[in-house]
């Protein structure tokens, strides 16, 4: 009988992504089988996220929820991976003394050797070391899971905003390399992938080696993958708008397979907070950006990030986000109080903003986000629509769902057998979370 594990993820796409290679790495090193029943698993890790307040609290939490099951089955293995174990190394196994494995995100691809180490010292196996690139190239291969896929591209984060704890858990930018993303690319699209998504902290940072002296930037490497037989779409995330660059902008004015779709954090839209964040660009250059790309693709899904309540901000603050959320038009966003980060330099700053006024601030914010949400899908009622199928809809029996270029799900009447194609689909309804539709191609007239 195969071994059980069990793995719960805490985070963004590059923590799914993370927990995806993990279970392959473990299936192919010892055979193990996911589970999505936690008390029947014989391996239980978890893969953390560090970004958030409380992310430590809510390991720790978990841990004793587990507990039980441990003292249950003495030889049941438990580990902890991500941007908690990254940050915490030794200390959460002081803490938590169940927990067996602690590894960060640069060392999941050591977890057969730490799980030979585990338990044999009488010690935990702890990695937390940063060994840039050799990650990648000790994956197994890659292996699809319906017609969309990540693929991550780079690792790290070398912009150290003030607020951020990413460069300190996942280690500087280091990019993989053009041969070996399109590789990765091509094995996915022969398995039945029709659109990827390019990963990294920074991911419009990327300068993978190609050739013997010669790099290749985001850009350059979409338009190689949009020469990829099979692959119909391709989207990125997430990016940084100091190096959201001209050949980028050019990209989605050139290549009809880039999605209309562009997540481009800002943070705040107050100059002053800008630089006390160090984002390195002010809110002038960040809209000059926002007006080329949308000349550049004018159907273009905008969708940003936002901390409120940042230490020192005023209500002056928070109107100059809330005027450049109004010229930008962001129809999505991921709005977050400010939490500090321990060990990051906003953390030694005086925080005067009330916690009132942070809530206050956040709940105008989404209010107005909701708003300008439903204005977007209310101009996709009455347009016909390419999405790609990817799987039976929780609406109800007999329904499909899947994606627009602009990232919008629809719901509409079909069968399995159009998972993973594109089809046709009439917009006949804006609804709070998605759209409703009606396929428009005929079955039978689809191209594989």
């Amino acid at each position: 009988m195969s071994r059980k594990l069990y793995l719960l993820t805490y985070g963004c796409q590059m923590n799914e992504y993370d927990s995806a290679k993990m279970a392959d790495v473990l299936a192919k090193s010892h055979g193990f089988e996911r589970t999505n029943v936690a008390e029947e698993a014989d391996l239980l890790l978890l893969n953390t996220c560090s970004v958030r307040e409380k992310a430590q609290e809510k390991v720790f939490s978990e841990l004793g929820r587990w507990k039980d099951w441990k003292s249950a089955r003495p030889g049941r293995l438990i580990g902890v991976g991500g941007c908690v174990a990254s940050q915490e190394g030794d200390a959460i196994a002081r803490r938590a003394p169940i927990v067996d494995i602690v590894f960060g995100p640069q060392t999941l691809h050591r977890l057969p050797e730490l799980l030979e180490r585990a338990g044999k010292a009488g010690v935990p196996a702890v990695d937390i070391s940063f060994p840039e690139i050799e990650k990648f190239d000790r994956l197994p291969e890659p292996r699809a899971e319906g017609p969309t896929a990540f693929v991550s591209i780079m690792e790290g984060c070398s912009k150290y905003c003030t607020f951020c704890v990413v460069p300190y858990t996942r280690g500087e930018e280091v990019s993989r390399p053009l041969d070996d993303v399109l590789a990765e690319c091509a094995r996915l699209v022969e398995q039945g992938v029709r659109e990827i998504t390019l990963l990294g902290q920074n991911v419009n940072a990327y300068r993978g080696r190609m050739g013997a002296h010669e790099t290749c930037d985001l850009a350059l490497l979409i338009n190689h993958l949009a020469r990829l037989d099979g692959l119909a779409r391709i989207r990125f995330m997430t990016s940084h708008p100091v190096e959201f660059t001209d050949s980028l902008i050019e990209a989605f004015a050139e290549e009809p397979k880039l999605a209309s779709y562009l997540h481009l954090p800002v943070q705040s839209g107050s100059d002053r907070i800008l630089a006390m964040m160090k984002r390195g660009h002010n809110r002038a250059q960040y809209l000059e950006k926002i007006r080329r790309v949308r000349e550049a693709r004018p159907d273009l899904s905008l969708s940003s990030d936002f901390i409120v309540g940042f230490p020192s901000e005023t209500d002056a603050d928070f109107m100059a986000t809330m005027d450049l959320i109004a010229e930008a038009r962001f129809d999505c966003a991921f709005s977050f109080i400010y939490s500090p980060r321990p060990g990051t330099p906003a953390a030694n700053l005086r925080d005067s903003v009330t916690a009132q006024d942070k809530h206050r601030r956040l709940e105008i914010l989404q209010g107005r986000i909701r708003l300008l949400d439903a204005e977007f899908k209310e101009k996709l009622v009455g347009t016909t629509q390419r999405v790609l199928v990817e799987r039976a809809s929780r609406k109800g029996e007999g329904q499909m769902t899947g994606r627009t270029s602009t990232n919008r799900w629809v719901n509409f009447d079909g069968s399995d057998s159009l998972i993973g194609r594109f089809v046709d689909v009439y917009v006949a309804e804006a609804l709070s979370n998605s759209l409703r539709g009606r396929l428009l191609t005929e079955p039978a007239a689809l191209a594989a």
